[in-house]
């Protein structure tokens, strides 16, 4: 299995009480799944992303990533974790203004010492993935909000990684454009890419093969479903 959680609990420390953000939460996901993991606010998703994308660690519980226990790595190794392994599409983009669309493809892969030839190659081949070849040179403020949103797959798309991890990434797009970048991540995925999906929002779960619904930050459903389009 790609991702294991084996019992996972993320507690936080409030003055004389505390908070359960993920109360023994279990579940595991084999490479080349679309999972979407569902819940309001407070349900405990965002502290399931943030432990899968090696942004944090449980308080008890063991996580999995492709056989390797992450749980008690130290900052360093998490970081690597995230730059080599992760890729990460937020809701708000995350573009450097001041850089174009190639450089900011580029960063992540600045980081791991990689040849500048072979830079450039990922980020040819991650933006034609995305269907903007001929944006390399544009500033992001020169893109609409789906071109932008398409640049930030780019970027987790350059660095090959095990998972892509999209945190609502429709929240900051108009319905229609929400649906394209939904149906990328879709294709995306029919090409081998493990997909997580985090969202609130059941119309934009439908995207994925498989839901896990989580409240009070437990599980509370784990169903496989047919992934047709939101």
């Amino acid at each position: 299995m790609l991702i294991v959680f084996d019992n996972v609990s993320k507690i936080y420390k409030i003055g004389d009480g505390e908070v359960r953000a993920a109360d023994g939460i279990s579940f595991s996901a084999a490479r080349g799944e679309f999972i979407a993991i569902i819940g309001q606010s407070g349900s405990g998703k965002s502290t399931c992303m943030n432990i899968i994308g090696a942004l944090d660690t449980p308080t008890s519980g063991k996580y999995y990533l492709d056989g390797q226990d992450v749980s008690a790595l130290s900052d360093d190794k998490l970081a690597a974790i995230r730059n080599r392994t992760i890729g990460f599409v937020f809701q708000q983009y995350n573009l450097i203004a001041k850089l174009n669309v190639a450089e900011n493809v580029e960063l992540p892969l600045l980081y791991s010492g990689m040849a500048r030839a072979e830079r450039q190659e990922r980020v040819g081949a991650a933006l034609a993935k995305v269907g903007l070849s001929d944006r390399g040179r544009h500033m992001p403020n020169q893109l609409s909000g789906g071109q932008q949103q398409r640049v930030s797959i780019a970027r987790a798309l350059v660095v090959n990684p095990s998972i892509i991890l999209a945190d609502e990434p429709t929240g900051a797009l108009d319905s229609q454009t929400g649906k394209e970048v939904l149906s990328l991540l879709r294709q995306l995925n029919s090409e081998g890419n493990t997909i997580i999906l985090i969202t609130h929002d059941t119309e934009i779960a439908a995207a994925a093969q498989r839901h896990i619904r989580l409240q009070d930050g437990r599980v509370i459903a784990d169903e496989q479903r047919g992934g047709t389009a939101a």
